[in-house]
């Protein structure tokens, strides 16, 4: 990474993974580099920087969105939530994150992070996808291990124990 040049440098206060935060960046570097480098935030995993292998999507204000393509001081004042906002230390997975486990949804883990951000924020909008809507989400997500298949079982398994439990209720 460049060296930063302190004069340029602008003051970020924004809500990092549910807690109030406040960082400093130049205004050109991404939020991927600021989340890695600066925040230490290290889950956002940066692969193309071009916002083509959603590797280092991130929820900004609820939506899911390339950190890549993403300036730090664009969140300025805003909310961002990376995978470490799931499950902390202490908890234990979320039923999405233990679907993956149980379902061999990843391999090397680079891609998890994106899918998982872009997946929690879709499921929160549609509820009850089909699993050609899961699909159709997932191809801005490249993963070079999985095939997808274990990807997208651990989503549509995800859903039916969500549709099992609200049945239930």
């Amino acid at each position: 990474m460049p060296k930063l040049n302190q004069d340029s440098l602008q003051k970020i206060d924004f809500t990092l993974n549910g807690v109030a935060e406040t960082g400093t960046a130049e205004p050109r570097m991404l939020l991927s580099d600021f989340l890695r480098n600066v925040m230490g935030v290290t889950g956002c995993h940066v692969g193309c920087e071009h916002g083509v292998c959603g590797a280092c999507t991130v929820q900004i204000d609820g939506k899911a969105q390339r950190s890549c393509l993403t300036l730090a001081v664009q969140v300025a004042g805003r909310k961002v939530d990376t995978v470490e906002s799931l499950a902390g230390r202490e908890n234990p997975l979320t039923d999405l994150q233990q679907a993956f486990k149980t379902h061999h949804g990843l391999q090397c883990g680079y891609c998890t992070p994106g899918i998982l951000m872009s997946t929690s924020e879709f499921l929160d909008r549609n509820p009850n996808p089909t699993e050609e809507e899961v699909r159709d989400m997932l191809s801005g997500h490249l993963c070079r291990c999985t095939g997808y298949a274990g990807i997208v079982n651990a989503i549509m398994a995800t859903i039916e124990e969500r549709q099992g439990k609200a049945a239930a209720e």
